[in-house]
């Protein structure tokens, strides 16, 4: 994790000068004065949206607990729309049309499937399954694996090897 954090600070001037080069790119094309009234609007735009985006994440979230649902996906959806609504505020064009983009929802389910997959890896399979509820994974039949050495299993074939639907269930819980 450390390793990552050392380009924090070449990604964040990386983005500071593409900033810059896209809104001097976007000034000569539509002029100073455009270029800056676009940002100033994105700007005004984003913080608007964050205040509708945090009031919708904590209503879902509100609602999924009450329900006494895991509360896992409002949370991410929240988390990305507050992200979007964020990057809108930022000052910038390119941050603006992430954050835009963000907002979209086909752009925002693919995001928040992204963030949540990357969240399962990371925490235990009791956390997810708390944060998550319970997985539906799919079975099929494949090519058999190789087996460990000392006690050589053969492949369990379920229901002919059809795709089966069911929940990861760890051992030892109920």
């Amino acid at each position: 994790m450390r390793r990552g954090l050392r380009f924090v600070p070449l990604a964040l001037l990386l983005a500071v000068v593409l900033e810059l080069a896209v809104f001097v790119l976007v000034g000569r094309a539509l002029g100073f004065g455009a270029a800056v009234l676009l940002v100033f609007a994105a700007s005004l735009l984003g913080l608007v949206l964050l205040r509708r985006e945090g009031m919708r994440a904590w209503r879902g979230f509100r609602s999924a607990a009450a329900a006494g649902q895991p509360p896992g996906r409002q949370v991410i959806d929240g988390l990305v729309g507050l992200g979007g609504a964020l990057l809108l505020a930022v000052p910038g064009l390119v941050s603006g049309l992430v954050g835009l983009l963000l907002m979209v929802p086909p752009v925002r389910r693919l995001a928040r499937a992204g963030v949540q997959r990357t969240t399962e890896r990371r925490v235990s399979s009791m956390v997810a399954g708390d944060l998550f509820g319970p997985r539906t994974v799919r079975v099929r039949q494949g090519a058999p694996q190789p087996t460990p050495r000392p006690e050589p299993e053969q492949p369990v074939v379920v229901d002919g090897g059809r795709a089966i639907e069911g929940e990861i269930i760890e051992p030892g819980r109920n």
